[in-house]
């Protein structure tokens, strides 16, 4: 599949794999995260123009059957651009703890999001509408290749929390049509720590399904500083999976760029 999941380890790191670790890993330690974690699906939302959010976690524990990884290093970079636009860069490190194979670099995603209508997650009325789309990078040392993803995203806070939406298609890494619906709901936003909640249904078609639910908990320290901790249960084709993710987002202003726009 293609979310956080691992993939199958692959013995050695491509020349690739290992580059794009050293770069995402080098801009990590410029600063923690501040976008959407813990979460499979994303918001309707993005950076402000000039603005580095980060989203990091050290670690986390995925069992799939009898199969168990550490995810991590796993970080997402959002970078404002331009104003309602962001580009994002992904990736992470599986390693296997229940066999002797090399840890394989995955998930690797260049993509850019799009804000389609201002709505209450930018203090406006009505539904934030925004779409995300890009290229998914060929995992280290393995046979797959490149992919691409699309989505369509709606968010809608209210007084007792936020409701985001996302309806998610791909051509995976391995050429396989993908499809990925997902909700998540968020408690009051402005509780400094907020109980937080995750359902998705994904279709790997002809290949493989999941249902996946994650509950977790969100502490805002600050406007720009929030840590996560989710526990996340799921099926695979019938297979167990659950997976602990911790971590933490941040972000800061690195200048407004010439020509962006207001």
């Amino acid at each position: 599949m293609d979310r956080s999941q691992a993939y199958p380890p692959i013995p050695g790191a491509g020349r690739f794999g290992s580059a794009a670790l050293v770069f995402i890993m080098t801009l990590a330690v410029a600063g923690p995260a501040l976008a959407l974690r813990p979460f499979d699906g994303t918001d309707a939302a993005v950076a402000d123009v000039g603005e580095l959010e980060i989203e990091f976690q050290p670690a986390g524990r995925l069992q799939e059957g009898s199969s168990v990884s550490v995810l991590g290093p796993v970080t997402t970079l959002n970078y404002g651009f331009a104003k309602d636009w962001e580009a994002v860069v992904q990736g992470q490190l599986a390693t296997p703890l229940s066999s002797s194979e090399s840890p394989v670099f995955n998930n690797a995603a260049l993509l850019l999001k799009n804000v389609l209508r201002p709505g209450s997650l930018q203090e406006k009325s009505g539904p934030s509408i925004a779409t995300e789309f890009g290229v998914l990078l060929p995992d280290s040392g393995g046979d797959s290749g490149f992919g691409a993803s699309w989505a369509g995203i709606v968010s809608q806070r209210f007084d007792w929390g936020t409701v985001h939406l996302n309806l998610q298609t791909q051509l995976t890494r391995e050429q396989h049509a993908d499809l990925f619906i997902d909700t998540i709901i968020e408690g009051p936003h402005t509780w400094k720590v907020r109980p937080v909640a995750e359902f998705f249904y994904e279709c790997e078609i002809g290949h493989a399904q999941t249902a996946s639910a994650l509950v977790g908990l969100i502490w805002q320290v600050q406007d720009k500083l929030a840590f996560d901790l989710a526990v996340r249960e799921g099926r695979t084709n019938g297979q167990p999976v659950n997976e602990i993710r911790a971590g933490l987002t941040y972000s800061f202003d690195l200048g407004r760029p010439k020509g962006s726009g207001k």
